[in-house]
């Protein structure tokens, strides 16, 4: 196994991080490579802001719920869909772009942010540094679209923290990949007795953890996808021109 895919299988989520700053240098490579992820028809329709700032740091930790470790990280890199920047480019062409009214936009953006998603996330392990994806900057996305300034036609989807890791995190266990990967065609007969065996499994991780808070998969799922958990998505990101009616 090569150190790449050493990294990626051993990925973990930190939610504690050392007061100790991210370097330029670091910070500057980590981006570098994430400029790089491809795109759809090389739109490039992706901007990163990154925060430094500590008290907007504590700002967009209020805006995702009360996530402490937002604060904590030294580094947070908000991932925007960026139709904004890609309608400068359609109306040099002498057109005018609608692709941002589309489900096709906002769902090819997504793809594409969640490349770029991977490949921070890929770059600042390589470096020794933890991460841990943010998607509680969809909860108020109004109060994010304020504090990052963003124009019309753009959109927060996801953020990352970046910090030096204080306490690691245990290994968080899968369920069985037969549920993950279909060999030549979908298959689903083995998933009730998967997901029997994760609840199970994932119960014994919380156990081992000292987490008398910790719940099975299904009844996570269960209090969650039983409704829009972040309902202001839709409305925020259709005054944003994000129409999705296409």
């Amino acid at each position: 196994m090569n150190e790449t895919l050493r990294i990626q299988q051993s990925h973990r989520s930190i939610r504690s991080y050392k007061n100790d700053p991210v370097s330029d240098a670091m910070l500057d490579q980590i981006i570098a490579a994430a400029h790089q992820a491809p795109t759809s028809m090389n739109a490039q329709e992706i901007s990163l802001i990154v925060v430094r700032d500590a008290e907007r740091r504590a700002r967009i930790a209020e805006l995702a719920g009360g996530q402490a470790w937002i604060a904590q990280a030294p580094v947070f890199i908000a991932i925007a869909i960026d139709f904004h920047k890609t309608g400068l480019g359609v109306r040099k062409a002498g057109q005018a772009q609608i692709i941002h009214e589309s489900m096709e936009g906002f769902g090819v953006a997504a793809v594409d942010a969640g490349i770029v998603l991977g490949t921070l996330i890929t770059a600042t392990e390589s470096l020794g540094l933890g991460i841990v994806p943010i998607g509680g900057i969809r909860r108020d996305p109004q109060g994010m679209i304020n504090l990052l300034q963003l124009p019309p036609l753009t959109f927060p989807l996801v953020g990352l923290c970046i910090g030096h890791i204080k306490d690691n995190a245990p290994l968080k266990p899968r369920m069985d990949i037969q549920t993950f990967r279909h060999d030549e065609h979908y298959d689903a007969s083995g998933y009730t007795t998967a997901i029997d065996a994760y609840d199970v499994e994932i119960m014994d991780y919380w156990q081992k953890l000292g987490r008398s808070d910790g719940v099975t998969w299904s009844s996570n799922l269960g209090s969650f996808y039983r409704q829009v958990y972040f309902p202001q998505v839709k409305p925020v990101a259709a005054m944003q021109g994000l129409l999705n009616d296409k």
